[in-house]
């Protein structure tokens, strides 16, 4: 049987690229919001600056990756170390962008994937470092899914139902009952964030992606806890952010929900 391969033109190679750098660029900038916006702090004013001795930042220290790398994770003038976080950021963000592109091409939904996402690496940060799932993110997010889900009645939120608001309802009233009976339950162990956040990416992604997206982040989170407590890196009273592996799931779910719905339904 001959070998199916899938070629690439030079043009979607070029404009995977610039979709790459440009995630570098976005990355940058949702760094100054993981810094700042758990601080309360404007992600505009004052400009970029060292963390530690709060030197303003000229344009050669703020180059993608490239700064980190050349200035060998340290501040040029104090010689501070630069969070690693600031590297990874910016690189996975590039990637993101690049299998973004690759999946949606040039639309309208390549534009509302990278917000989505961009919102989602934020939250993926902060919950993981501050343990904090921020209503000024997510409540934005909820009015601008539900915007989208009116307005263009997204390819991604699935078959059915056929009306883009009432998948987008349907998911985001999934989400949040699914949440909100679990954090009965466990009494404490997941928060009102998590409630918040599975209803977000509820109204995102729709129904049944919404199943995909919380089974998954199930999983993540259930892996991980099991490898945290036979490393012994975690306690078993400790607990763990879950809005990371739902924010990674969601993500995700954005690029091939639709593939592992049908793979798994084909299983049946």
């Amino acid at each position: 049987m001959p070998l199916i391969t899938a070629t690439i033109s030079p043009v979607e190679i070029v404009y995977s690229v610039i979709s790459a750098l440009l995630g570098l660029v976005v990355g940058s900038f949702l760094n100054v919001c993981i810094d700042r916006l758990p601080h309360g702090e404007s992600i505009l004013n004052p400009p970029s600056h060292c963390q530690s001795c709060h030197h303003r930042l000229v344009m050669a220290d703020l180059i993608p990756l490239f700064s980190y790398l050349r200035l060998h994770g340290h501040c040029r003038y104090c010689q501070s170390s630069i969070p690693r976080r600031i590297f990874w950021v910016e690189l996975a963000t590039g990637i993101i962008f690049a299998l973004l592109y690759q999946h949606y091409g040039l639309s309208a939904e390549l534009g509302i994937m990278v917000l989505y996402t961009g919102m989602f690496i934020i939250i993926f940060v902060i919950d993981l470092e501050h343990g904090l799932i921020l209503n000024k993110i997510v409540y934005p997010g909820m009015m601008f899914a539900l915007l989208v889900a009116i307005f263009l009645s997204p390819l991604w939120l699935g078959d059915w139902p056929s009306s883009g608001i009432v998948n987008a309802g349907i998911g985001g009233g999934i989400g949040f009952a699914i949440f909100l009976l679990l954090t009965i339950i466990s009494r404490g162990g997941m928060g009102w964030g998590d409630v918040k956040l599975a209803a977000f990416i509820g109204f995102t992604i729709g129904f049944p992606l919404v199943l995909v997206a919380l089974i998954m982040g199930a999983i993540l989170g259930g892996v991980v806890a099991v490898i945290l407590l036979v490393t012994k890196k975690r306690g078993r009273r400790e607990t763990i952010p879950f809005g990371p592996f739902l924010s990674l799931a969601a993500m995700i779910t954005l690029l091939w929900g639709n593939n592992i719905l049908h793979w798994y339904i084909g299983l049946l």
